[in-house]
């Protein structure tokens, strides 16, 4: 079933990532961690459906979404950064496999960082803390890193930012791989991994070398 939002908010987090703000329909449930499919209301793009996963609770009111914007794509995300309030979307939904199993190791890349906020925010308020539960996250750059303030004040939450494309003035440069990643990944530990489909690929690769149980693995194919 499709329901229809109306546009209530839009910010800049980054540089190219915008919060956007609509009341929740009457009708829709989900679970955090679930995704929907987008479509602008708007003339030539009508068609044009994408998954985004809330950052919302399922409880709450609102309907919040962070979307990263591509603009060299002349595509889908380069509109929705040019949005305005009162500008209609439809969603349709939910969908994806990424569900809360618990604490573990949340590993991001990039715009795969909202199911894994869905999904601590959920936790936090189920738990009132999240102790035990690690976050590693991956950039291009420092600039391009989503929440940064907000998670890193997450109660009981570790973190750990890398970037690729040179080390910033506070996060190091480092490749997700099996060396790095060891220190966070034991046996029988839960992981979390969403992000580009070749850096989720290529974490699988170094996850599989540390012997990583392919069910403690809580992904989803679409990110």
């Amino acid at each position: 079933m499709a329901h229809t939002l109306k546009l209530r908010s839009i910010e800049p987090v980054t540089h190219d990532t915008h919060h956007l703000v609509f009341d929740r329909p009457d009708g829709f449930d989900f679970e955090a961690g679930q995704a929907i499919e987008m479509k602008l209301q708007k003339d030539g793009w009508r068609d044009e459906g994408r998954p985004f996963t809330p950052i919302s609770l399922p409880g709450e009111a609102k309907l919040e979404f962070i979307i990263k914007s591509y603009p060299d794509h002349d595509g889908v995300t380069e509109q929705i950064g040019k949005m305005q309030p009162g500008d209609e979307v439809t969603i349709a939904g939910p969908f994806g496999d990424i569900r809360d199993r618990g604490p573990g190791v949340f590993i991001a890349g990039g715009a795969g960082i909202t199911p894994m906020i869905a999904l601590l925010r959920k936790r936090l308020d189920d738990e009132g803390t999240l102790t035990g539960s690690t976050l590693v996250f991956a950039n291009k750059t420092e600039a391009d890193i989503i929440w940064r303030d907000k998670l890193s004040a997450m109660p009981g939450l570790t973190v750990a930012y890398v970037v690729t494309d040179g080390p910033g003035e506070t996060v190091p440069k480092q490749k997700l791989d099996r060396d790095y990643l060891r220190q966070f990944i034991e046996p029988g530990s839960l992981c979390y991994l969403c992000g580009p489909p070749g850096m989720m690929s290529a974490v699988q690769v170094e996850l599989d070398a540390l012997g990583m149980d392919p069910g403690d693995l809580v992904a989803d194919d679409w990110s």
